[in-house]
Parts: C-alpha cells; sequence; structure tokens
C-alpha cells in the first residue's frame, strides 16, 4: 500500500471490495489500526485495555485477511477475542454476551469486526464493524478511514502486543435463542438452505432444538458456494428450496444469504416472499400484540415497499416510517423515532421488540417459526400465505435494474424529476406526492412510481404499484421510456 492510495473500499456502510484489488491483506492491517483509534478516541479507554470480538465468513480469502485483522489490532495493544467462522449476528451478539471472566478477565467487547462481504460474489470481501452495540454509521466509518489513512502514513511509529484468544460463542448464542423460544416450533416443518455459508454452523440444530422438523440443503460451509451463491434476493438461487418445500410438503422454507444476517422465506406453495411481505407479517403479530397494551409501535421500513406495508400498519393502529435504503439508514431511523421493528426489502429484519435490534436472520428465522406455530394451534391447515390478505389489493413489480454510468446517475435523475414536475399527467393519472428521500417515489392515485441510485453499482432501481396489472405495467413503461431517452443523452 502506498501513502497516494486511496482507500476506496471504505463504503457507507462497511468497508468491501474485490479481493486482491480493492481488499488486501494489507488495508485490513491499517484499517484495525485505524478502528482501535476511533475506539480508543470515542471511549476514552485506552487501547492496552479494549477487547474486540473478530469473525469471519467462509470465503476462501476471509482467513489470510482475519490474520492481518488481527495482527493490526494487536500490533496497538488492544485485545482480540477470535470467534471464528460464524454467523455475522453472533459476531454482534458477542458485545451482548456475558463472556466467562476466565477468558477476556474483567473487561468487556467494545466492539466487532466482521470479516464477510455478505451477499457479494466469491471475489468480493469486506469488513463489517460496530462499537458500542452499535453498527458504525456513515459519519463512524469516515472516521475510520481519517484514522486508517494516518496509520498508512505514519506507518509503524510504535509496535505492541495485544492478546489474542479464541473462543465459541455458539453455546452462549444458541442457549439465548432457546431460553426466548422453549420448543414452540413443535408441528412445524420447515426446509432450511445455508447455501453452503455461514448459517448451515448454527440454523438447522437451532430450529431442531425448537422443536421443528429440519430439511437442510447445502449446510456443509464451503467458500466455494457450489450449489449456489447464498443470495435469497436473487430469485435464481432459490430454485432448490422452492422444488424441495412442495417436494416435502413443509410448512414453510427459510434461506440465508452469506453471512446470514439476511432472510428470505418461501410459503407452501413454493413462491418467495417479498422482503415488504416478510416485514408486514413481523409487524401485524407485534402490532396485535403491543396494542392490546395500549402501545402504539412504530415499524420502520425503505422507499421501495408496497404502499400496502405502510398503509396496513397505520390502518391497524401502529406507526409506519419511510426511510432510506440501507441497513444503516433503517437502524439510525430505528433509534431516532424508537422502532421496535424495522426491515427492507433485502431481507435485512431488525427486532428490537424481544431482542437487541441488530439484522440476525437466524432469530428472524425464529419468530416466523413462532408465529406459524401460533396459527396452526388455532387452525391446523393455517399456511404463511394466509397472512399476505392485504397484498391482494394490488399489482406490484418486480424490482428493474438499469444501467447508467455512476458518474451521470445524479444529472439524469435530476432531469426525470423535473420533467415529471412539469408533466402533471405523465402517468395518466393523479400525482399526489413526490418524496425525494432517496431517489424518487411518486405517489399516485392508485400506487406508485419509484427510483432510486443503486449505493454500489452503477444502475437504477426502480419498482411499480398499482391497484390493477394494466396501471402497472403503464407507469413502468412510462417511466422507462423516460429513463432510457434521457440516459442516452449523456452515455
Amino acid at each position: 500500500m502506498t501513502n497516494t492510495l486511496e482507500l476506496r473500499a471504505f463504503g457507507k456502510n462497511d468497508i468491501r471490495g474485490i479481493y486482491g484489488e480493492d481488499v488486501t491483506e494489507e488495508l485490513f492491517y491499517y484499517a484495525a489500526k485505524g478502528y482501535i483509534k476511533f475506539v480508543e478516541e470515542n471511549s476514552g479507554i485506552p487501547a492496552k485495555d479494549l477487547w474486540v470480538s473478530v469473525a469471519r465468513d467462509v470465503r476462501l480469502h476471509s482467513e489470510p485477511l482475519t490474520k492481518s485483522l488481527i495482527k493490526g489490532v494487536t500490533s496497538t495493544g488492544a485485545n482480540v477475542l477470535d470467534i471464528g467462522i460464524v454467523p455475522t449476528p453472533l459476531g454482534y451478539f458477542s458485545e451482548f454476551a456475558q463472556i466467562p471472566s476466565d477468558v477476556i478477565g474483567s473487561g468487556k467487547i467494545s466492539g466487532a469486526l466482521i470479516v464477510t462481504a455478505s451477499h457479494n460474489p466469491s471475489e468480493y470481501n469486506g469488513l463489517k464493524m460496530t462499537y458500542n452495540k452499535a453498527s458504525l454509521s456513515e459519519e463512524q466509518i469516515k472516521e475510520v478511514k481519517q484514522f486508517t489513512l494516518e496509520e498508512v502514513n505514519a506507518r509503524e511509529s510504535s509496535y505492541r502486543h495485544g492478546i489474542s484468544k479464541k473462543f465459541s460463542i455458539l453455546d452462549l448464542y444458541t442457549e439465548n435463542i432457546i431460553n426466548k423460544f422453549v420448543m414452540m416450533g413443535k408441528g412445524i416443518k420447515v426446509v432450511v438452505d445455508s447455501g453452503n455459508a455461514t448459517g448451515g454452523i448454527v440454523a438447522p440444530d437451532l430450529y431442531r432444538e425448537l422443536g421443528c422438523e429440519v430439511v437442510e440443503l447445502f449446510s456443509e460451509p464451503d467458500g466455494n458456494f457450489p450449489n449456489h451463491h447464498p443470495n435469497p434476493s436473487d430469485e435464481k438461487t432459490l430454485d432448490a428450496i422452492k422444488k424441495k418445500v412442495v417436494e416435502e410438503k413443509a410448512d414453510f422454507g427459510i434461506a440465508f444469504d452469506g453471512d446470514s444476517d439476511r432472510i428470505g422465506v418461501i410459503d407452501s406453495k413454493g413462491n418467495s416472499l417479498t422482503g415488504d411481505k416478510l416485514l408486514l407479517i413481523y409487524a401485524m403479530d407485534i402490532i396485535d400484540d403491543l396494542t392490546k397494551r395500549g402501545e402504539k409501535p412504530t415499524v420502520v421500513s425503505e422507499v421501495k415497499c408496497s404502499q400496502v406495508l405502510y398503509d396496513t400498519i397505520e390502518t391497524n393502529g401502529g406507526n409506519a416510517v419511510m426511510c432510506k435504503t440501507g441497513h444503516g439508514y433503517i437502524k439510525s431511523k430505528m433509534k431516532e423515532v424508537n422502532a421496535i421493528l424495522g426491515g427492507e426489502m433485502s431481507g435485512h429484519i431488525f427486532f428490537k421488540d424481544r431482542y437487541y435490534g441488530f439484522d440476525d436472520a437466524i432469530y428472524a428465522g425464529c419468530r416466523i417459526i413462532e408465529i406459524v406455530a401460533k396459527h396452526k394451534l388455532n387452525n391446523p391447515d393455517f399456511k404463511i400465505e394466509d397472512l399476505l390478505t392485504p397484498f391482494k389489493q394490488v399489482f406490484t413489480s418486480k424490482e428493474t435494474r438499469f444501467r447508467c454510468p455512476n458518474e451521470y446517475k445524479a444529472p439524469v435523475l435530476e432531469e426525470l424529476e423535473k420533467t415529471i414536475r412539469k408533466t402533471p399527467d405523465f402517468f395518466k393519472t393523479n400525482i399526489k406526492n413526490i418524496i425525494t428521500l432517496d431517489g424518487m417515489r411518486i405517489v399516485l392515485d392508485d400506487g406508485f412510481a419509484m427510483i432510486r441510485q443503486s449505493n454500489t453499482e452503477p444502475v437504477f432501481t426502480l419498482r411499480f404499484e398499482a391497484k390493477s396489472e394494466e396501471n402497472c405495467k403503464r407507469y413502468e413503461k412510462a417511466m422507462i421510456d423516460l429513463l432510457d431517452s434521457i440516459v442516452k443523452k449523456y452515455v
């Protein structure tokens, strides 16, 4: 690494990039030093008294990156609790767990460093960082980046020797979960697809402990991902679990992404549930419980979600808050509005209700098992899709991806907005509102048209909804035709 190198792998939510190009062992060494400097500055605790947990996913290059990361942490005099290959949520959990005193003495875990690129293709890797029981915000990541740059420029001004201890956190985590859901899975048959990633280490056995009959797919960790890439947002990765759910006559299926912080759910007919449908199932269960006690729970979600989600929450006594897309923004907004639940289309679900507030797909699986089991007690023929009645009122398009070079996305979006504002009958229906919270969500009389810039790729993402399939397709065609004509001026 040269002093002039831009630390381009630092993003808004984490560090991420292609291994060997943007992400290297040297980068992780200095990022670790920058992170410890950040924790020292914010906590007032000297490095020698700090403990941070370090975890990794199953990618083939995660192990050498982790070794370099640990070396960077201990070079500052800070100490590492190495919890090995585990789902990302177990890294988060390490800050809440009661780590035995014979492991870390009287110290406590001040933060977690998790080597993972989540759902990205296998050539990618990255680093998720937490401090004080929360993921680092965009501004905090900027601070770590600045401290990292200072460490790069300083090179080795001094070298200390912190402690690194290996510790398995699996038993503490599973015991914690089992105590929350004592045998509530009896009578439930679930297919679990871990995609040869981290979920298989924990979820199948845990769900059996809860009383479920579990059919496993691809539980063996393998960084080559030989069966399919672990990304339940991509329908192509769900072929095997959809088929198996129907074959086994299972109640539903659960699929995990690469680091098990995002969940995908398949209904009994083999159909995948979009994130907004899943979030509504969770929200209605919580609202039903809390409104009986006179509470009005707040639920946060993002701009791509169906209007049905927001309207149904509000109609049933909850408070629905719209937020920018991105798990960092969701977490920040939840804290701001004291939300009890949050989620996004990609399958990140954040439970503050009966849990710690971080995104944990394994725990989210427990909650869906609990909900279905509860309904089956009253009706043995109950199916998870019975909870999706509100969505039968509308037609919603699949998410459309429209390519556009990053440098042109802002001016293209600006011109698109100007054109639509100047043409109030653009969609041949009344435009009720234009929300520019994250891109543009055009609220129409019977639905919406939405476009936003991807934070990570040279694309726009678009989604459309209406009370008829004809209108939904009409809104989609009008928007894409206009977008295409504008992009062609720049490219």
